[in-house]
């Protein structure tokens, strides 16, 4: 409700640390309504504390390019690069974090859209555990009508279960340093 989201907004802006997670977005070719709906869904987001940085990876259809033209100066937490040459998802996710200013970095996938309090959760969970590197969330998928229609509650950390099954992703939460420090994707 809009009552529990404002509640949860106090609840995170109180607290004295309140990172910048930077959310990376690489784009090739996406549809507009569903670059759209991402975009907007970052916008929406209850946690204002984030920068969307979003990598243009030589698109080649103009209502793309167009979108992202249109985007670009929305809001001035929105950045938008734009590659020359198609690279695929790493080299559009690496440029994507030399941009990024935040203290952490979240993946998004261009047609992906992100539960209104999704980066408010994280910051609280950040806040009672400063020295995490490393968050993932449950995810759901969308119909075409926009419900809910296939929820995936994730485990706990297990290398194991890692070691056969990428469960991680959708969303993922990293510490950028860490990841700079292991040389990016």
């Amino acid at each position: 409700t809009d009552e529990s989201r404002t509640a949860l907004r106090a609840r995170v802006d109180a607290r004295e640390w309140r990172p910048v997670v930077s959310v990376i977005t690489p784009i090739f070719n996406t549809e507009p309504r569903w670059l759209r709906e991402c975009v907007a869904s970052v916008v929406a987001q209850v946690y204002p504390h984030w920068q969307l940085v979003l990598v243009d990876d030589a698109s080649t259809r103009p209502e793309t390019r167009a979108m992202l033209q249109a985007i670009a100066g929305n809001d001035p937490r929105i950045q938008v690069i734009w590659r020359t040459t198609n690279g695929h998802i790493s080299r559009a996710s690496n440029d994507g974090l030399a941009a990024a200013t935040g203290d952490f970095i979240a993946l998004l996938d261009h047609d992906d859209t992100l539960a209104p309090e999704a980066l408010a959760r994280v910051a609280q969970r950040l806040a009672r555990e400063p020295a995490l590197d490393f968050i993932y969330t449950d995810e759901d998928k969308l119909d075409a009508m926009g419900g809910r229609c296939d929820p995936y509650f994730k485990p706990d950390w297990s290398p194991e279960h890692f070691l056969n099954f990428m469960y991680t992703n959708h969303l993922m939460v990293l510490r950028r340093s860490l990841v700079t420090e292991v040389g990016g994707f």
